[in-house]
């Protein structure tokens, strides 16, 4: 008997093996690269300005201005790789960012949940024109003076005594109430400026039997105390959050604004009470 076609039978299955191994492991599924993580570039375009970080020292020197304790919350208006809410949340502060990149909310996260601090350092994506941060109690921006100009309404209707502390930019013609001029090692993005959101107190207060007219300009004031009919211009007038002071006749006036009412010490002895007229 011959056994050829059997003994060809065994090479041809030997032959395909290799093949069918082959073609076995080209069926398997390959492992996933996985992306390179997201890391932002400075200059790069945003919604309405470039991306710029703000320097380490800086963010540290905002946030001594801004004078932050445990007890207060803070927004970061374009917070951009997150490093300003961090920073305040090693302080203790419950702080929150605000950004549009949404690759940059979520780089933001992850360098939160680096530090251990994602309960007190938090991120949405947002347009900071479209978002209510009404609750902050500092607010701190690296914004062009265009885009500050453009929150200032916003900022001036929030709770007296916020605090608002910016990288570079101004408010325009609101004139700063502390401001930061760098060190001779920073070269550029180097200066910061603090506003305190004044209690809006403009207008006519009846003060016992006379009258305190005021006009305001922000923080500023000016206006005339008149006691026993005679009208004395007020110098020195000023607002820092809810505290009101004041010149008039020689003797100076501080005091608390609360609402429809105003109340405090007269420099040298003596208490001094006005409400609003009207």
């Amino acid at each position: 008997m011959r056994r050829f076609p059997i003994l060809a039978a065994c090479a041809l299955s030997v032959t395909l093996a290799p093949v069918l191994v082959a073609g076995a492991l080209a069926q398997q599924p390959q492992a996933q690269q996985q992306p390179a993580p997201y890391t932002p570039s400075v200059g790069q375009a945003g919604k309405d300005v470039v991306w710029v970080p703000t320097h380490d020292a800086l963010v540290q020197q905002m946030l001594d201005m801004a004078q932050v304790t445990p007890q207060d919350y803070l927004i970061d208006l374009g917070s951009g790789d997150g490093r300003t809410v961090i920073a305040a949340a090693r302080r203790g502060v419950r702080a929150h960012g605000l950004e549009f990149n949404p690759e940059l909310v979520e780089l933001s996260r992850r360098n939160a949940a680096a530090a251990g601090l994602s309960s007190r350092a938090t991120f949405d994506e947002a347009d900071i024109f479209q978002s209510d941060f009404s609750r902050a109690t500092v607010v701190t921006l690296f914004l062009l003076q265009t885009l500050n100009e453009r929150l200032r309404p916003i900022l001036l209707d929030m709770e007296p005594g916020t605090r608002v502390v910016s990288n570079t930019f101004t408010m325009g013609n609101w004139e700063p109430d502390q401001q930061f001029e760098g060190t001779p090692s920073c070269s550029s993005f180097c200066r910061a400026y603090k506003w305190i959101i004044p209690a809006k107190v403009g207008g006519n207060w009846q003060v016992g039997e006379g009258r305190l007219e005021l006009t305001q300009n922000y923080q500023m004031l000016s206006g005339t105390l008149t006691v026993d009919g005679k009208a004395q211009p007020i110098t020195a007038a000023r607002m820092n959050g809810r505290q009101i002071s004041f010149t008039a006749g020689g003797r100076r006036y501080t005091g608390e604004a609360d609402g429809n009412r105003m109340s405090g010490q007269i420099e040298g002895g003596g208490q001094w009470s006005a409400s609003r007229a009207g």
